[in-house]
């Protein structure tokens, strides 16, 4: 694994935090908020419009009511209610904005749970769609994971831009103000904000740069939280003596990170201070001046403390305003890879595709199929060709590496042969439509994904449509002998497996396999694939589950891989493979009469049992 190098924060190509192109998705981000919900979106944004407005107004109503107290107490007929009015309205406002915050606060969280909701769910859609060769794609994957992170960051980057149009409005209000008073507070307001602004934006740029090139490193991290504390490592870990080893290699990687940031934040932290005392002391230059301007009769009391109030809050508004820019720009960045991973283009989909054959009548035909994986120039498969009749069982055997599992994902169209075709009923198959032709399959491999979901669903998996359909669940589980595992569980076929969740049940290699394999007959599909599904079953009850399933499959063509003899044997045909290529075809007792490649493991494979 590539490490990251040090100069790639400082790299003159670094993206910057001012990047237009990086802004340029906020937009479209507040087209994705607005559709998770108008009606909170418009709320929302009314309540922070009026909320804008509140601290000049406070401020103004504030500076009438002390040049009221200060004209009062010089009069010996003394009139109190115009006094006591502008402190009822200065007190309705500050109650009124109370609320409106609260409501702001509330639409907030209930907009970011929203959006979070249905952002995730567009990530989960999005990688459905993409091929397994992008899916196997470091790279891609690296996508993947940026895009993966961010949810959290991307809800509270609605709330800073938000708070920022916000910010904006009570910005010019106080600008106003000030300019209407004494405008060279502005020059001294510049001085006390811009050179902090620009520090945050600086490592704000650096701290993505960072983020994003040790993208991979942080999954690595990741990864070694889990090996070193899960229920499912635990066995080998103690048994190995493994805990030592994932500890120091997770201490050196998280360490050099460690050091990389504490560089940048040591940095970041200095310059910080620097220009933060510039800002205190330009405050206080403009504090006096106000002082000296009201020694000097030109400004009443109210009016310093509403010009000394308006510059300190609108002072603290701008550095709020600076500082929620610089996080907006940064999380646009991360955002702009949220985008990026949704914008990644679809593998060309058949342009008006063939309708795929009601009923198989001639079966496969591979010509001369040759596939390399993506980024490798060693070929898994060479040369090859073959039929397979429709209606026939046919077996694969091979050594492991021989291509075996390759071949199914080209039949299941899950990669494009590098050159060759393989054609249905004399059709190439990726002139129908994807999801049309792997809806006419069956298929249950050998690493089979073991959801800790309830039983009922991990059935239903293979036909998720039926998943309420209890005579169809029951009807798969009897033919996979999962039945056996249903009768053991207290809640049946709604019982929670694994051990992640409250009463969840583990299931024995053996049970999950049953499990797994009522996943292929839960929809009566015309091809059936079965790729090592019974590995962890014993030797007899893999003969009864493949007995069982020639028999309830007759009719149907049927694909099987298994290393056990006594099971490939009931297939019609064996296809042998050796280093991607075809060595042999035909039944078993063919063969058993040719001395090559299969009738030397077959009777390898005996002679273990004698």
């Amino acid at each position: 694994m590539a490490r990251p190098r040090l100069q790639s924060i400082t790299d003159k190509k670094k993206t910057s935090v001012f990047s237009l192109d990086s802004l340029s998705a906020i937009p479209r981000f507040f087209k994705e908020i607005w559709r998770v919900s108008p009606k909170l979106f418009t709320l929302n944004t009314f309540a922070r419009l009026l909320t804008a407005l509140s601290p000049v107004v406070t401020l103004w109503i504030g500076k009438i009511i002390i040049d009221e107290i200060i004209l009062q107490i010089s009069l010996e007929n003394q009139d109190l209610t115009r006094l006591w009015t502008f402190v009822g309205i200065e007190l309705g406002v500050v109650v009124f904005t109370e609320i409106l915050n609260r409501g702001i606060t509330l639409t907030d969280g209930l907009i970011g749970d929203l959006y979070s909701n249905a952002s995730s769910e567009k990530i989960i859609r999005k990688t459905n769609e993409l091929t397994l060769e992008q899916l196997e794609d470091p790279e891609f994957y690296d996508k993947l994971e940026r895009a993966r992170q961010q949810t959290n960051g991307r809800v509270n980057l609605m709330s800073d831009a938000l708070s920022q149009v916000q910010a904006i409005i009570s910005i010019v209000s106080l600008i106003a103000a000030l300019i209407y008073f004494e405008p060279w507070l502005i020059v001294l307001l510049v001085l006390s904000i811009i050179p902090s602004f620009i520090n945050e934006a600086k490592y704000s740029g650096h701290r993505y740069s960072l983020a994003r090139s040790w993208t991979a490193e942080r999954r690595e991290l990741d990864y070694l939280r889990y090996v070193g504390a899960n229920n499912t490592t635990a066995k080998e870990v103690k048994l190995f003596g493994l805990t030592d080893y994932i500890a120091q290699r997770f201490s050196k990687l998280s360490h050099k990170y460690y050091l990389i940031n504490k560089n940048l934040s040591l940095k970041q932290s200095l310059y910080g201070s620097l220009f933060n005392i510039l800002g205190t002391l330009s405050y206080y230059g403009a504090y006096i001046f106000i002082i000296i301007k009201v020694i000097a009769g030109v400004l009443t009391i109210g009016e310093l403390t509403f010009l000394s109030g308006s510059f300190n809050r609108l002072r603290n508004n701008l550095q709020q305003f600076f500082s929620r820019f610089t996080r907006i720009s940064e999380s646009a960045l991360y955002l702009r890879d949220y985008f990026d991973f949704l914008d990644i283009p679809l593998s060309q989909e058949t342009q008006n595709p063939v309708a795929i054959p009601e009923v198989i009548k001639s079966g496969f035909e591979l010509k001369d199929v040759r596939f390399n994986y993506p980024g490798s120039d060693t070929p898994v498969l060479e040369g090859v060709n073959f039929e397979i009749k429709a209606g026939e069982k046919i077996a694969f055997v091979g050594q492991n590496g021989a291509g075996k599992t390759t071949l199914i994902k080209l039949i299941l169209r899950f990669y494009k042969p590098t050159s060759g075709e393989i054609l249905l009923d004399g059709i190439n198959i990726n002139r129908f439509s994807k999801e049309e032709y792997r809806a006419r399959f069956g298929v249950i491999f050998q690493d089979f994904f073991k959801y800790e979901f309830r039983l009922r669903e991990n059935i239903a998996v293979g036909n998720i449509d039926e998943i309420s359909n209890d005579p169809m669940i029951l009807d798969a589980a009897d033919r996979s002998l999962a039945n056996q595992v249903i009768e053991t569980m207290m809640d049946g076929i709604d019982q929670q497996l694994g051990r992640r969740f409250a009463k969840g049940q583990e299931l024995s290699g053996g049970q999950w396999q049953k499990v797994a394999l009522a996943r292929a007959y839960m929809k009566d599909a015309d091809i059936m694939v079965l790729d090592e599904p019974t590995s962890a079953l014993d030797a007899q009850a893999e003969y009864d589950v493949f007995e069982r399933f020639i028999g309830l499959t007759k009719g149907k063509t049927s694909i099987i891989i298994s290393h056990r003899f006594s099971t490939v044997r009931m297939a019609d045909r064996i296809l042998v493979l050796q280093d991607g290529k075809i060595a042999e075809i035909g039944t078993h007792e063919e063969l058993m009469e040719n001395p090559q490649l299969y009738s030397r493991l077959f009777n390898l494979q005996a002679a273990g049992y004698q």
